[in-house]
């Protein structure tokens, strides 16, 4: 009877001091979730000092925000950070404006501002229609420079034939530079349909050259008959070879 109701006395002591942590433990959650923003925050849970503290988390949390260019609650400023937050925007969007990146708001910038963001997106322009990198705006181009940006083009064209890498504009060329990208077209041309790699136009194939291109075809794919590779094409060996292949134990 005296082990049942000490066991009795126990429990309700357990229980009890449960109770008495639960709420704690509801405070403590809560002040986490009032301190990193998320979930549901009781202000009434909070102490006097710890609304104080957390209205200033807040507060510098929404003043970070405003200055980074996030969405923000620009009520809440006072009178010396909303001009924080106002230059901290018109250096941002200099910075857009002096970089060619992002949206630049013209309005807000000063006329020196407005001057030297208009060199630089002459110099841009420029670069641009003297590289073929990006949109080139010929209209903002001096008399002066449009011959060179023309010059530029027109080799960066000769060049394109002559290698094959890029757009080539054949009617850009003149007779004597057809006749230099045609040389190492036609080579380029020869050696893809030799190896068997990439682009073959048979049409600029002279008679020599087609039959030293059948002639490597055959032995490539003798090779790859010899070798078990599947890609053998059997109709395109001669007689020797097909006899020589059927004579060889497969592996």
């Amino acid at each position: 009877m005296r082990r049942a109701f000490a066991l009795f006395l126990f429990l309700s002591a357990f229980a009890a001091g449960a109770f008495s942590q639960t709420p704690n433990k509801d405070k403590a959650q809560n002040l986490r979730n009032c301190v990193a923003g998320f979930g549901e925050c009781d202000r009434s849970l909070l102490t006097s000092a710890q609304q104080k503290q957390i209205d200033a988390l807040r507060h510098d949390h929404n003043l970070w925000d405003c200055l980074k260019g996030f969405g923000c609650d620009y009520s809440a400023l006072n009178e010396l950070e909303s001009k924080q937050v106002a230059e901290m925007k018109r250096l941002r969007n200099l910075l857009d404006c002096e970089s060619a990146l992002g949206i630049c708001d013209k309005s807000l910038l000063t006329d020196s501002e407005k001057q030297k963001t208009a060199t630089l997106e002459k110099e841009l322009n420029l670069l641009r229609c003297k590289t073929g990198s990006g949109i080139c705006d010929r209209s903002m181009l001096t008399e002066s420079e449009k011959p060179q940006v023309a010059e530029l083009e027109r080799e960066r064209n000769l060049l394109s034939c002559q290698t094959g890498e890029g757009l080539c504009d054949s009617a850009l060329l003149a007779p004597s530079e057809r006749a230099q990208a045609a040389v190492p077209e036609r080579q380029m041309n020869f050696l893809a349909c030799k190896i068997g790699e990439g682009y073959c136009n048979a049409a600029l194939l002279d008679a020599a050259e087609a039959k030293e291109v059948a002639d490597a075809k055959r032995q490539r794919n003798s090779l790859a008959c010899e070798s078990g590779w599947g890609i053998c094409d059997r109709s395109l060996l001669n007689a020797e070879e097909a006899k020589e292949h059927n004579s060889k134990p497969s592996s």
